[in-house]
């Protein structure tokens, strides 16, 4: 059995640059530059897929495939950077090229197209964080993924207007809105700030454009999984499942929330859309995340939105998809008040008064105890007052 390997995903320049540094590619093991890279170093090691799924030889693979998973489920900042082996020797380029590709074959195994977009979105969040700093491969990287980028001489970045325009609407934030941006003659200028470097602009660009590369990969390999492959990845499969249950666990009770479990924010929110008043965009990020993790319906937070002044359908559904799609967490009440999206005064909700109310998921936590709680004493109540048999 030959180990399944898969052709990737044409970047947007019609030529990559070349890259043949092991080091490199080890680091980076998405890279279409990566691929006849790490055929070759099967071949070199005899590595097929037996040996990657069950052999001894790649066994600490699998066990940093596994942690990359881990990471996938339960960090917010994408798959750890720091764990990797030791990638200037031939053992460290091993294990962390094929744990790359083990993990890959598990998430693909999952036949869960939702859990993959998550698993490329936390790789992708590690090269972010890598490519900011690594700055020999960073200009190979984005010419491998923009068809217009440039660094001047002073080390400012500038990439292309059409790339730009096409990535930028999966940001959020004001950096990276068009009017706001440095543009001249077709260039966007990637302006050093005091806490953000331009490579560090350049780097969450580029991790758009890797997180979808990425996740097409996955999806072409998931097509080919067979019922044989299927079955002898279930058990890694499974821990990933498991994860993803633990940890939405409360979410899924957050989610059989009603109307009167709703914190002020979020029914402020909606009133405030509903009388037709035009509620700023940090309240719109945070109605749709919270909507989300109430599981209400995306088509039900849309119409939230409808008699806004600005309502556009498509933008609309789009931008709330976008919110769903990626799992926003709803902001806590500090960032709330700070953003003028909290309307309680001390004093108007005896619950928001408590010390530790400080994110408006508690406030759904607790108002589910309370009715729980009630619903326990009121049976009590009926149980005593009903006649001896």
């Amino acid at each position: 059995m030959v180990l399944m390997l898969t052709p990737t995903s044409v970047p947007t320049p019609m030529q990559i640059p070349v890259l043949e540094d092991a080091v490199s590619l080890a680091r980076y093991p998405f890279l279409p530059q990566a691929g006849p890279w790490i055929t070759h170093l099967a071949a070199e090691n005899g590595i097929d897929l037996d040996v990657l799924l069950d052999g001894a030889a790649l066994d600490l693979s699998r066990r940093r495939g596994r942690m990359r998973l881990i990471d996938t489920v339960d960090s917010d900042e994408g798959v750890e950077a720091a764990a990797m082996g030791d990638i200037h020797t031939e053992n460290g380029r091993v294990l962390e090229a094929f744990s790359y590709y083990y993990a890959r074959l598990v998430i693909c195994a999952s036949e869960d197209e939702r859990l993959i977009s998550r698993w490329s979105q936390a790789e992708a969040a590690r090269a972010e964080k890598l490519l900011a700093v690594d700055l020999d491969n960073l200009p190979v990287v984005a010419n491998t993924y923009l068809s217009l980028v440039r660094v001047e001489e002073n080390g400012i970045w500038q990439i292309g207007l059409t790339d730009f325009i096409e990535i930028c609407p999966s940001i959020s934030g004001d950096r990276w809105r068009l009017p706001n941006c440095d543009v001249k003659d077709g260039w966007v200028t990637l302006h050093e700030e005091r806490t953000y470097s331009s490579s560090g602009k350049l780097a969450r660009l580029l991790r758009e454009r890797i997180k979808l590369d990425i996740e097409k990969q996955a999806l072409e390999i998931m097509a080919g999984i067979n019922n044989e492959l299927a079955m002898r990845l279930a058990e890694p499969v499974g821990m990933v499942v498991g994860l993803v249950a633990a940890r939405q666990s409360e979410a899924i009770e957050i989610s059989g929330a009603g109307k009167d479990d709703w914190p002020p924010c979020m029914r402020n929110a909606i009133g405030q859309l509903a009388d037709a008043v035009n509620v700023n965009h940090f309240g719109r990020v945070f109605l749709a995340a919270i909507s989300r993790t109430v599981g209400l319906p995306r088509e039900n937070c849309v119409e939230f939105f409808r008699p806004a002044p600005d309502f556009s359908e498509s933008v609309t559904t789009y931008q709330v998809g976008h919110v769903y799609d990626h799992e926003y967490t709803p902001s806590g009440c500090s960032k709330l008040k700070l953003n003028h999206n909290c309307p309680v005064a001390r004093g108007d909700d005896s619950l928001c008064d408590q010390i530790w109310m400080d994110h408006p998921l508690k406030y759904v936590r607790a108002k589910q105890r309370r009715r729980k709680q009630q619903a326990v004493n009121e049976e009590a109540v009926e149980s005593n007052n009903a006649p001896d048999a």
